[in-house]
């Protein structure tokens, strides 16, 4: 294991703070994983994210300015968009599926404790009785 200095800890803050300004807030990895199932017109990625139109419009451009997705205008009456993630996107892959292993034992790990807690407490009301 590398050993952490000042100066490898002042680096990986900047390289986690310049992911964070890309991929941060509560909808962008939110609209990767939906987009990983491939192209979503607007309207069905706001309804499968949950995102509101405002909200979700803000989002996609932002991360198109970013190239993580690449948009297209349809040319259909009304007029449509369609969004699929670009490839440099993939280059997330590994960082959403350690995110999603460490959210799988999180849940694992708190609902463990919920149980123990549920589990003391009805211990402490049957002594109680």
């Amino acid at each position: 294991m590398e050993k952490h200095t000042v100066e490898s800890c002042k680096k990986a803050k900047l390289a986690i703070r310049d992911t964070l300004d890309v991929v941060g807030g509560k909808w962008k990895l939110v609209l990767i994983s939906v987009l990983r199932s491939g192209k979503k017109g607007f309207n069905e990625l706001s309804r499968e994210a949950g995102i509101s139109p405002r909200i979700l419009s803000k989002e996609l451009q932002e991360m198109e300015m970013n190239g993580l997705v690449s948009r297209e205008v349809c040319n259909t009456k009304p007029v449509t968009v369609q969004y699929e993630l670009t490839d440099y996107s993939e280059t997330l892959n590994e960082v959403l599926t350690a995110m999603e292993k460490w959210g799988y034992l999180h849940r694992k790990h708190v609902s463990t404790k919920s149980s123990e807690a549920f589990s003391a407490q009805d211990t402490t009301v049957s002594q109680l009785q």
